[in-house]
Parts: C-alpha cells; structure tokens; sequence
C-alpha cells in the first residue's frame, strides 16, 4: 500500500473539518494544550482544559493564576509539575513579546517556535500545521506506529525526527498538510494499536499489514 493509496482511501472516511480534537479557544492555548498531551491522551487533556481555559486562556490570565494554580488544574496529566514549568516560562516570553491569544505571523515558522518554551519538533508542527495549515507532520503515537505497520518506514526510523523526515520524502506533497490530522484519526479510531477495526477500515482492501483482523 502506497501512501498515495492509503490517504485517497482513508480521506473520505475522516472529518476533515475537525483539525484537532484538543480543545482550545485560542492560539495560545492549542499551543498549552499540545504541551500537555505530550505523553498524555487528548481525552485526559480535554478533561482539565475547559476548566483551565476558562481562568487562564491567555497569557497574562496564565501567569495571574500562577504555577501553584495551574498544577492544581493539571496534576492528573502525566509530567504536570515540569508541564507547568514550560507553560508559565512560555506564557513569561509571549507576553513579554506582546502577545496575547494569536501569535503574531513572526511564529508560523516551525524553528521560531521552538525557540519558546515547552515547545519541541513535535508540538511546533501539529501547532504550525493545525493552527495555519503548514505541511508539517506531528509524529505522535498514532503516525509512528502505523507509519511502521504499511512499511513506510523501517526499523532505523526510530524516532519521531527520523520518522518525519522520511515520510516528507514518501507522502506525496499534496497530502502534506493533512498527513497528522488524517493518520491520527484513523489510528485512534480504526487502525488501532492492540485490535486493528480493519472490517470498517476503506484501506484494507490494499493494506498488506500481516496481522490484519480480519
């Protein structure tokens, strides 16, 4: 199954009006959001998030609520006393910068945001990519695994960095920008790691995957 294959068939089956099941209000807290789901699942995220963004959704209402505030929202996600660390220095520089809750165009670029705290390879892409629909591709559980399971990419790949570069070269262009919402739906909802849904899967008429469950 080749990726070009695999996105005509998957595309249609997938909400592409949804860019991210995180929720959010803002661009500066999809970006808080992204920080905390890492290692974390967005349903976890999403259930200390509207709390959390209904006191703090900006980055001055952030640093008014304080370190102290912030880990009692967050303390049942994973890494939350260092995620809280990230989220206050990020939420320091921005407003320090001027910015408030949309990033000014200065920060659509990918290594301008991982410049600012908290904010790694990974969650500068699924920002730049969800936020203004840069061709960027965030590795998270979902793309690796999978990206791994049609052969995409071989056992030397890994690492997320590693994985993304080689799928940048594999996946068509055309498809670049909707390489992350595509691949993390269909692998949260069908494409599973433990039970493959491949009965209800458009793609498994060409997916060679060995252990397909059907």
């Amino acid at each position: 199954m080749t990726p070009a294959q695999y996105f005509d068939a998957v595309i249609p089956t997938v909400d592409m009006t949804i860019r991210s099941e995180l929720y959010h209000t803002n661009e500066f807290n999809f970006a808080v959001a992204v920080i905390l789901s890492a290692q974390a699942t967005d349903k976890k995220v999403n259930e200390v998030t509207p709390g959390l963004f209904a006191v703090a959704p900006t980055p001055q209402k952030m640093l008014d609520l304080g370190i102290d505030g912030l880990k009692e929202h967050i303390r049942v996600i994973s890494f939350f006393n260092n995620k809280a660390k990230n989220i206050i220095a990020l939420a320091e520089r921005l407003l320090a910068d001027g910015v408030e809750d949309v990033f000014p165009d200065k920060y659509h670029n990918r290594d301008v945001l991982m410049g600012l705290p908290g904010i790694g390879q990974k969650t500068a892409n699924v920002v730049c990519n969800v936020l203004w629909g840069a061709p960027n591709i965030g590795v998270d559980t979902h793309v690796f695994r999978n990206a791994h399971r049609y052969g995409w990419v071989g056992d030397d790949d890994n690492t997320p960095e590693k994985v993304e570069v080689k799928l940048l070269k594999k996946i068509p262009k055309k498809y670049h920008s909707v390489v992350n919402h595509v691949m993390v739906l269909h692998g949260r909802y069908v494409c599973k790691a433990l039970r493959p849904d491949c009965a209800n899967c458009a793609a498994a008429h060409i997916c060679s995957y060995k252990a397909k469950n059907i």
